[in-house]
Formats: structure tokens, sequence, C-alpha cells
């Protein structure tokens, strides 16, 4: 995990860091380019300025910053977990950013920090988010960590939070979705005993973002173009008002043997759009 200075995000030191000698050689105009798509400066003066708060503050600080009003429905569905009840938490992924943000600062507040989100093991380099953070990478050396990560993850006394679709929605034949889901959730909930909470967040990235996706897609990069463009998005969305509807528990025993796990991921992915506008 990094320390937070007055330039945490420094894409020169990075690309130094990652390319050597031959950093020197990438065009100025190209990493002035990086820099402007990460939002350099607007990030470090944000990491800075909350440098001090972590967990649900530190979510909150990062709404007021972006000047993000979030509305919410169904907040009466969000269970009361005196029993010492845990839940898992699922969520269509639109903007890959400030929806994630909205949605742990709404189960944050309601349950006084006690959740972990499963993540992307970049966002641990984030000081102020890492400690709600379950950090998933299926490469490199914490593959073979994995499903025991997961695992000791719903065995805990958290609350999960998750995105199942993984990356944020795609527009296909102009209808802009998640991917599918994956089975996951579905499994582990069932292991655990968790009933499941879906949670509907409304919003969307620009069309310029969608190209890139789809770009990329066409042209089957594997390495996921689309990602640097995600804090672009987020200040895109600045001063905006997103709404978030929260649904019914629905308990674990649902989940039977009648489809497959991946078939009801899918059919709880239907549940969450079909909340939409409700």
């Amino acid at each position: 995990m990094i320390q937070v200075t007055e330039k945490t995000i420094d894409i020169d030191a990075i690309l130094k860091q990652k390319m050597g000698a031959r950093a020197r050689f990438i065009p100025k105009a190209a990493v002035n380019w990086l820099k402007r798509i990460a939002h350099q400066d607007e990030v470090n003066d944000f990491l800075w300025g909350a440098h001090e708060l972590t967990g649900t503050p530190w979510l909150k600080a990062g709404l007021a910053y972006l000047d993000n009003t979030i509305e919410v429905s169904g907040l009466e569905n969000l269970p009361d977990d005196s029993d010492g009840r845990r839940y898992t938490f699922v969520s269509n992924h639109p903007l890959g950013g400030i929806d994630g943000i909205a949605i742990g600062s709404i189960i944050g507040e309601r349950y006084n920090d006690n959740f972990r989100y499963l993540v992307n093991d970049l966002l641990m380099n984030l000081p102020g988010l890492a400690p709600l953070c379950i950090p998933i990478n299926k490469t490199g050396k914490q593959s073979r960590d994995f499903p025991q990560m997961v695992e000791r993850g719903f065995q805990s006394d958290k609350h999960i939070v998750m995105f199942p679709a993984g990356l944020c929605s795609r527009k296909q034949n102009g209808v802009i979705r998640d991917l599918p889901w994956t089975k996951t959730f579905v499994t582990k909930s069932i292991q655990s005993k968790r009933d499941i909470v879906p949670i509907h967040f409304e919003g969307q990235n620009s069309e310029k973002f969608y190209r890139i996706a789809n770009l990329c897609k066409t042209l089957r990069l594997k390495f996921n173009f689309a990602m640097l463009f995600l804090a672009d998005e987020m200040f895109k969305n600045t001063g905006k008002t997103f709404h978030v509807t929260i649904g019914k528990p629905i308990p674990w025993q649902t989940f039977d043997k009648t489809r497959k796990p991946i078939e009801w991921a899918q059919w709880m992915k239907e549940k969450v759009y079909s909340m939409q506008n409700t």
C-alpha cells in the first residue's frame, strides 16, 4: 500500500519504474495525455486532502469532492443485523468508480464500516479505501490465494459487497448493461448461508468510453485499455445526481438445485435490472 503524499500519483515516476531507462523515449505529449486522462493533479488534491480519513468517511469525502448527490430508494430494505447475520450485497456496475463509492458509503453508514468489497487488488493502493477491501487478482502471484481469500471473506463477520460483472457495463446493440455475472456470489452465499440483497445503480459513462471499450473487444486486446479512462469518466460525472434502488433480501435457500449457480447469477442480474426506475 502506498503512502499518501502531496503527489501520490506520479505518472513520470510510474513510467520510470515500469520501463526504466526506456521511459525517456516516450514522447512528452503522450506523458501529458496520460496525466490528463488520469486526472493526476485532481486525484492527488483529493488524496492529500483526505489523507487522514479511512473507510466510509473517505468514501463520503470522495462523493463530496466530485459534488455528487446520491438519491436512495429502499433504505428500509437494508436488513437489521442485530441478530448477527451477514449479507451479500450485489449491484450492477455502470460507472466503474462513483457507483462503487456510493454503494459503499450507503452500506458503510448503515453497518458502521462492517463490510468488505471484493475488488481489483489495484485499489489497495488507496490507503483510505484499503481497509474496506478484499483484493482480488486472478493472475500473478496472488492467483494461488484467490479461492482462500474469497472463502475467508464470506466466512468472516463482515457483510460483502460485490459487482459480479467484474468490469463496468458496456454498450452492446445500443443498450448499456453489465457483462454476464460470475457465479461466485451465489455459491459462496449458499455456503455461508448469507441472504443476497440486490442493488441497482442508475448511471452511464460517455459514448467515447463505450466506443473505446468496444474497439478493444473487436481488436481482442488482452489489456483492458478502457480502464485507463475510468478516472476521466469519473470526473466527467462531477456534479451529477445518481439514483440507487435497494431491493428486499433474497433468502439463500432460493438458490437451489433447480438451476445451476451460473444460471442463478444471471437470474439475479435480471432481478437487479428489473428494479430500474422503480
